[in-house]
């Protein structure tokens, strides 16, 4: 069997592991947005997938699914622990995310950290066919683009970062923060969700390394006294627009939606918020604004009623479990203060669910609220979108999220503003059918158009231009 052309490095393989309750197992390709965009062109060129199953100590030998190969990693408890849970989601997560809450530095977090970044950089330059193409995924895997230029000079490297990359000033808190971006200019494209994330890394590369930028190009030296061009620009990831567009019109999703507005009480306004359970998201500043506008009685709970979503997320992280526990008691202290016999102030749902009843939220909710403290893109914003072509709904958008550089129509907000963003709900919930129209349609023509399969073959003609020597 020939080697791929193109080998996709991210920290998950784009499977799920599925157990029958007869004990077999089988896989399930993951519902992800980047599976989606990568799968059809995985296909077309021969591709691999480097990740890890999700399991600690599952070993697999190399496995097809769905026409893509798949290269498993193997992780133990403590790799997990360590690089995954401690490195990767208690201080490369919270730095990003400009310290809303505090970073650990651990030195044994990083060890970890760096012993695993080789191994899935190994698997890739193993795999990798002569002159390929290697494309690494986010922060867990910052230092595989430089450990694979060492290993297969030969090769075109891609590097995109789906989270912010901080100003400078938060940055330099990091212990390694010389070796993590000496790591990412391993890479010959580096893309971030926002232009002002690529500026950040522009300005800290300066700083730190003394490395020169023109426009979107970092010039960087090499070993043998040369040097060599590195392309660091925004690309805005999207979703399968395509797929959410077609659940709009499925029947049952339609009937579900009903379902659902009837199952709240059928109130006038429907708000909906989703997201995983984290402190970036501004869920508690959601719910104080909700909650103040009900004591205020400008909102009533016979006239609205407020969805919030919240999927599990890293419960083994301290921040994450007390920040749960804090959620929990705001919304039972404002159901108790506002709850009726006949209708509930909050509907609090601390599961995920499939894409399908994702849908029918979409299509129940008159409100979506956006309320991220700091977000590299929120996909939901656009899933929304995608979802609403009745040209129906009012998105509320933190201009701290990526989205909001590009559905600019929203009703954007900063969600530390409790003020404003009460305001902005109320703008919201009165907004007249008409001025809807206008903004969704102004938005979904922007997701439309900038799909996830737009995103992918705009990063990869980048990095065929620098592997042909052209300007990106």
């Amino acid at each position: 069997m020939p080697k791929p052309e193109l080998v996709v490095v991210a920290n998950r393989l784009p499977v799920d592991r599925i157990v029958e309750p007869d004990g077999s197992t089988h896989w399930r390709t993951s519902p992800g947005g980047l599976v989606a965009a990568l799968e059809p062109v995985m296909k077309t060129v021969n591709g691999a997938w480097v990740g890890w199953p999700g399991r600690a100590d599952l070993d697999l030998e190399p496995f097809d699914a769905d026409g893509i190969r798949l290269l498993p990693i193997t992780l133990s408890e403590a790799d997990v622990a360590d690089y995954y849970e401690g490195m990767s989601n208690d201080t490369f997560w919270p730095l990003y995310h400009d310290v809303i809450a505090s970073p650990r530095y651990r030195r044994v977090w990083w060890d970890a950290y760096v012993r695993v970044n080789r191994r899935f950089a190994t698997r890739a330059a193993e795999a990798v066919a002569p002159g390929g193409t290697v494309w690494v995924h986010d922060y867990q895997l910052q230092l595989v683009p430089q450990m694979v230029r060492e290993l297969r000079p030969d090769v075109t490297i891609g590097y995109f970062h789906h989270i912010p990359f901080p100003a400078s000033g938060i940055y330099m808190q990091l212990p390694w923060r010389v070796p993590v971006l000496r790591g990412l200019l391993g890479a010959d494209v580096i893309g971030f969700q926002r232009h002002s994330d690529a500026r950040n890394f522009q300005t800290t590369a300066h700083r730190l390394l003394q490395v020169e930028s023109r426009a979107s190009h970092i010039t960087v030296p090499t070993e043998n006294g040369g040097t060599r061009t590195v392309l660091a620009k925004a690309f805005p990831i999207s979703i399968d627009t395509a797929s959410y567009a077609e659940l709009a019109h499925r029947p049952s999703v339609v009937a579900r939606a009903q379902e659902i507005r009837e199952s709240v009480g059928n109130p006038r306004c429907i708000l909906l918020g989703v997201d995983r359970l984290d402190y970036t998201k501004g869920i508690r500043h959601r719910l104080k604004a909700f909650g103040e506008l009900l004591g205020d009685e400008r909102l009533s709970v016979a006239d609205a009623t407020l969805i919030t979503v919240a999927s599990p997320s890293r419960e083994g992280v301290d921040a994450y479990a007390d920040l749960r526990d804090e959620i929990e008691l705001m919304v039972g202290r404002i159901n108790g203060t506002y709850d009726t016999l006949d209708h509930t102030a909050i509907r609090y749902l601390h599961h995920s669910y499939p894409k399908e009843e994702m849908a029918a939220l979409y299509l129940a909710a008159d409100v979506l609220l956006v309320t991220a403290l700091r977000d590299g893109m929120n996909l939901v914003a656009k899933e929304y979108v995608a979802v609403r072509d009745d040209d129906q709904g009012v998105l509320v958008l933190s201009e701290f999220a990526g989205a909001a550089d590009e559905l600019s129509s929203a009703v954007l907000v900063n969600p530390h503003d409790i003020d404003g963003l009460k305001d902005a709900i109320m703008t919201a919930v009165n907004m007249p059918s008409a001025e809807q129209r206008r903004r969704m349609r102004s938005m979904r023509r922007k997701v439309l158009k900038h799909d996830v399969q737009a995103w992918s073959a705009s990063f990869l003609s980048a990095m065929e231009k620098v592997r042909a020597g052209e300007s990106a």
